[in-house]
């Protein structure tokens, strides 16, 4: 009589511990840096999804585990690649910035944090660009102020200010690059504040096309086109052997 503990084991959990125990290219296809546990797990699964009835379709199993494997080892590398790409353009925003808008002019991109810039969800660019409104709205308030004149013009206009703005005025006034005087603030406004506020207002209204063309550069099509040739060669030789092997298994139930 046959019991339970007789029968052969054909279960994922059976398969999972001895998954590498047979066959050259389980010991072969993970490098030393790999995970083989994790290697093991996938050619469990395969073991078990196609229960292979001899040693040659045992074979064929473990060459789709290494042919996934190697798949795996491509996406890892196309990463690679990109973050590379993107690493070099985002230290160019000057060169990012009028691919972007090339029907701008005067839109250097020289103050662009591109690296932060890829990173941001529409939230951040929501908010970006309604702070960039807000701050020239408040810096030419302050300079209306200021053209009034009238008893504490100087304080109502700093007042006025965003408090970015306003801390880098006083950084100047501590520096004593300006007095801290109506006269000083409008000075400041009109050759350190508004330009940059106009700068940065016009900025933000291209900063969706900005992000999309640093992606763009940064992924460098041309680099992964060897990636993706191997890639293909890989499909097609999972296609094979996924053939050949469906055809042993059509033949032995015969």
């Amino acid at each position: 009589m046959v019991t339970d503990s007789d029968a052969p084991k054909s279960s994922y959990e059976a398969v999972r511990y001895n998954a590498m125990s047979h066959g050259i290219l389980a010991r072969l296809a993970v490098l030393p840096h790999e995970d083989g546990d994790e290697f093991a797990e996938l050619l469990a699964a395969l073991v078990e999804e196609h229960a292979p009835g001899g040693m040659t379709e045992r074979h064929l199993v473990e060459e789709l585990a290494a042919i996934i494997w190697r798949k795996r080892r491509v996406l890892m590398a196309e990463g690679a690649r990109i973050n590379e790409g993107l690493k070099n353009v985002v230290n160019s925003p000057t060169l990012v910035m009028p691919a972007a808008v090339p029907f701008e002019h005067g839109l250097t991109g020289g103050h662009l944090d591109l690296s932060n810039l890829v990173t941001a969800s529409a939230e951040d660019i929501s908010e970006r660009q309604r702070t960039a409104v807000l701050d020239l709205a408040a810096t030419r308030k302050a300079a209306a102020i200021l053209r009034k004149g009238g008893a504490n013009a100087y304080e109502k206009a700093r007042r006025a200010l965003m408090r970015d703005s306003r801390d880098w005025w006083d950084d100047y006034v501590q520096e004593e690059e300006y007095g801290a005087t109506a006269e000083g603030l409008t000075q400041f406004i009109r050759k350190e504040l508004e330009p940059m506020c106009i700068r940065v207002a016009q900025e933000s209204r291209f900063v969706t096309a900005i992000k999309a063309q640093t992606l763009g550069e940064g992924l460098q099509a041309q680099r992964l086109e060897k990636l993706n040739r191997y890639e293909t060669h890989l499909d097609r030789k999972f296609e094979r052997t996924l053939s050949m092997l469906l055809k042993l298994k059509e033949l032995r139930g015969g």
